[in-house]
């Protein structure tokens, strides 16, 4: 399987601005900027969009790991901070609040855990990833 994006960008670095496009028209010309990633301009930005597919994959692997468990979450969501300092993403810290009914507390965060560090995103990023996590029952 293989998924698509482009990113078309017009002028210099801290003047120009371009778009960002999915292969699924989520993000269709979805404008990025200097301003975008490194002040508040209105856009989107490449650590917000690793963000959000970090949150996303980590979340689909934990309730994978929970259900083949025999645990079936109620509901799972993920908040994801990434750290963009020096021109590097130094971390991505994951905050979990997850609603499993009839789990101990070792087993969740044994699930929770494997699905940090094994979730195809996480793989994919050269940095350091924490997670905190609130279990409610």
């Amino acid at each position: 399987m293989k998924r698509k994006a482009n990113a078309v960008w017009n002028g210099s670095l801290k003047e120009g601005n371009g778009h960002i496009s999915t292969q699924s028209g989520v993000l269709n010309k979805t404008q990025y900027s200097f301003k975008t990633r490194f002040e508040n301009g209105i856009g989107t930005n490449p650590e917000e969009l690793i963000g959000a597919a970090h949150s996303g994959c980590f979340t689909m692997q934990l309730s994978a790991n929970l259900t083949e468990e025999g645990h079936e979450p109620e509901e799972l969501e993920t908040k994801s901070e990434v750290t963009f300092e020096d021109g590097t993403v130094t971390q991505s810290h994951l905050i979990l609040k997850a609603k499993v009914l009839g789990i101990d507390r070792e087993t969740f965060e044994k699930l929770a855990n494997d699905a940090k560090e094994n979730c195809p995103i996480s793989k994919l990023l050269n940095t350091k990833v924490t997670l905190d996590m609130e279990l409610k029952n």
